[in-house]
């Protein structure tokens, strides 16, 4: 009996002596050292003295490290954590063109194909003589299959009719392509009105909102393209994305630029171990 009592004591003179316990390893580089995983069942509590047992944070907050010698303290953070079967932010890639299109103007007539479905092809002439903003071209790579692209452009049309006092129309579409295939689209209408004082000049901003769901993994390239469906004049001048050649200063390329937005949203998920 006296043999155990004089073992323990000594393992506790070697305890205090080293200052230092391994866990999973006999060579314990600081006080304690766990080589190995780790469960904590209640609080974590940090900057305790000899008489008080530390501060466990407040909901919400982390630890956060204050560099060598000094203890970690809890913070508030202005972040956003998700949990697994929500979906995340990823990026978002942003792009402006003042070029424009200027193709489809005065003495070109519309291409008279009033449909488009998802799918068709930017350069199959038979589903409309697409032109393409070049300046908005985005290209990047998706990396989870469960997602959401949410797609914002907005640029500014102008047209002029040949005559101030008789008012004109052109009827136009824009859409979305990805790889070179049609996502999205919207057609509108644009209409000059009969004022002198306008000089036959008519402004008009459109949008196109549209979010795809779940698209392939893998390199993707983003094209903004429109066309001319019909004119009520073949003779009216007409822009997108930029101030007709005639303006004569009542508008620029900077007020009615066109503008794309794209923002990647993935789902997320946690690997275990």
């Amino acid at each position: 009996m006296k043999k155990i009592i004089y073992c323990c004591a000594a393992g506790l003179v070697s305890f205090y002596a080293n200052a230092q316990v391994g866990i999973g390893t006999s060579k314990p580089k600081s006080s304690l050292d766990v080589n190995g995983k780790t469960t904590l069942r209640k609080e974590l509590r940090v900057a305790g003295t000899s008489t008080q047992a530390g501060d466990a944070g407040l909901n919400g907050q982390v630890l956060v490290s204050q560099g060598e010698g000094l203890p970690p303290v809890w913070k508030s953070v202005n972040v956003s954590f998700m949990e697994e079967g929500q979906y995340k932010l990823i990026n978002s890639y942003l792009s402006s063109d003042q070029v424009g299109v200027t193709t489809l103007s005065n003495g070109v007539a519309g291409d008279n194909i009033y449909k488009n479905n998802v799918g068709d092809l930017l350069t199959d002439t038979s589903k409309g003589k697409w032109v393409k903003i070049a300046g908005l071209e985005n290209n990047f790579t998706i990396k989870n299959g469960k997602n959401r692209l949410t797609y914002q452009f907005q640029t500014g049309i102008e047209m002029k009719a040949p005559t101030a006092t008789t008012s004109e129309n052109i009827r136009f579409a824009c859409g979305v392509f990805r790889n070179g295939v049609l996502v999205a689209v919207r057609p509108d209408r644009v209409a000059s009105n009969n004022n002198t004082a306008k000089a036959g000049l008519q402004d008009y901003i459109f949008t196109l909102s549209y979010t795809e769901q779940n698209v392939p993994i893998g390199p993707q390239k983003l094209e903004i393209a429109c066309r001319k469906i019909d004119t009520s004049n073949s003779s009216s001048q007409f822009a997108v994305g930029r101030s007709v050649q005639d303006a004569n200063g009542a508008s620029s390329p900077f007020t009615l630029e066109s503008t794309m937005k794209i923002d990647v949203i993935e789902y997320v998920t946690y690997k275990t171990n």
